[in-house]
């Protein structure tokens, strides 16, 4: 589970954004939108907020706040492969950060215990990198690793509750490699529940959203019932699917192509497979018409492509990271959406949804609590500002949210001036 993620210079976030999924003291659907994660006895107990909903202009930086949580994913998965460039992009509107490195922390729950991993670090070179775990509620470092300002040489600082061989893993991690991955291509068992944190637990999505590839499997198996009561449930009148594989070497090439072109593809070809998903709708008069998927609407693409990524998470308590949830979805199936998480029936297992939307409709206290809702926005140095409902103390049940949003109360939208552009086409 998610506890906060802080960035500082990144994209568009110069300074410090902060969001945290921590429950304040507010009682309103304290039953079905926050939970209480297992942490170990006599600790002191959490509150988590089960969504988290992002509102702000184009431009404003929401994406670039998942973009920062998708790189630090990135750095922790692949930064032991000899890559020439980290995949780091300061923030370029102050000559002060473009040389300065950029900084990421998570602050999780993992087999019940809290960590805290963050790391600062540029195109070129890590600067700092810290664990410190908290199994009893208690600080214990786990590894530091800092960078001499002056000689630039970088030294560890491990405390006396990691084990294994931390000398060798501090020899072979390289300038612009993570410590905690170089260790664990090293075989460290102690680190495994931060590493598979990140690849077991957390899942992003960009605007484009989810490929279908994941539903299609799930539907080749037997999970395939659970995608169709998925897609039924949300009024979708899908009766069946049907995936089939097809071998692309028998797939006949138009006889006009260049024998060399032809032979390239033949060879290519081999052993491939083409996977073909087709859905069945039932008539009036209960015929069967099957479609290919590609026929299918915008909206039901995407809801097929997020069933299987969703029953997923709920299953095994992931955390999605949406942008654009809204994309193609009526408000209603992005409503019902968000239920599933806020139903503890069915999020059994402390799965989380955090999503950047447009939609004002959502912008509601019968659907989120006032601490699930936060803002982005640009001040005047073109700096993304991350901030949360809360510090509006808007009243409890009687507030309007989404005319007190679009009345510009909360701030977070977009500055559309009385242009001229409109009377220069009239006139021009």
């Amino acid at each position: 589970m998610l506890i906060d993620f802080s960035v500082e210079n990144f994209r568009s976030i110069k300074n410090e954004a902060r969001l945290s999924l921590v429950a304040t003291a507010s009682k309103e659907h304290q039953d079905t939108h926050v939970m209480s994660p297992s942490l170990a006895k006599g600790v002191k107990p959490m509150h988590l907020l089960r969504t988290v909903a992002l509102y702000g202009p184009n431009a404003g930086g929401k994406s670039n706040l998942i973009k920062a949580l998708d790189t630090m994913r990135t750095l922790v998965l692949r930064s032991h492969q000899h890559l020439d460039r980290l995949p780091i992009t300061p923030f370029k509107f102050a000559s002060s950060h473009i040389e300065a490195p950029t900084t990421f922390e998570v602050v999780f729950i993992s087999d019940s215990v809290r960590y805290q991993y963050g790391f600062s670090a540029c195109a070129k070179k890590v600067y700092d990198e810290w664990l410190y775990a908290f199994p009893r509620g208690r600080t214990q470092i786990w590894f530091e690793r800092s960078v001499d300002p002056t000689s630039g040489e970088t030294s560890f600082h491990f405390g006396d509750k990691l084990m294994g061989d931390k000398d060798v893993w501090k020899r072979a991690t390289r300038p612009n490699a993570l410590f905690l991955t170089t260790a664990i291509q090293l075989n460290s068992q102690q680190l495994q529940p931060i590493y598979q944190w990140f690849t077991d637990k957390l899942r992003l999505s960009g605007i484009a959203g989810w490929s279908p590839k994941y539903s299609m499997d799930c539907c080749l198996g037997e999970r395939k019932q659970s995608i169709l009561d998925f897609l039924r449930t949300a009024d979708f009148a899908i009766a069946d699917v049907h995936v089939s594989e097809e071998d692309m070497a028998a797939t006949p090439l138009p006889p006009e192509l260049p024998d060399q072109l032809r032979e390239l593809l033949e060879s290519e070809s081999t052993d491939r497979k083409k996977v073909r998903l087709k859905t069945s709708h039932e008539t009036s008069d209960g015929q069967i018409v099957e479609l290919d998927f590609a026929d299918e609407s915008d909206g039901t693409r995407k809801m097929f492509s997020f069933a299987g990524p969703w029953l997923d998470a709920l299953e095994h308590g992931r955390i999605l990271v949406i942008d654009e949830l809204n994309g193609s979805l009526h408000p209603l199936l992005v409503k019902y959406l968000i239920a599933l998480f806020h139903n503890p029936a069915i999020n059994t297992q402390g799965a989380q949804l955090i999503f950047t939307t447009h939609e004002t409709a959502m912008l509601d206290q019968a659907i989120f609590r006032r601490d699930q809702i936060w803002f982005c926005e640009r001040d005047s140095v073109q700096s993304t500002v991350l901030f949360p409902l809360t510090d509006f103390t808007p009243r409890k049940g009687v507030d309007n949210l989404e005319r007190a949003y679009l009345s510009g109360r909360y701030g977070a939208l977009p500055f559309v001036s009385d242009s001229s552009l409109a009377g220069d086409t009239l006139h021009g």
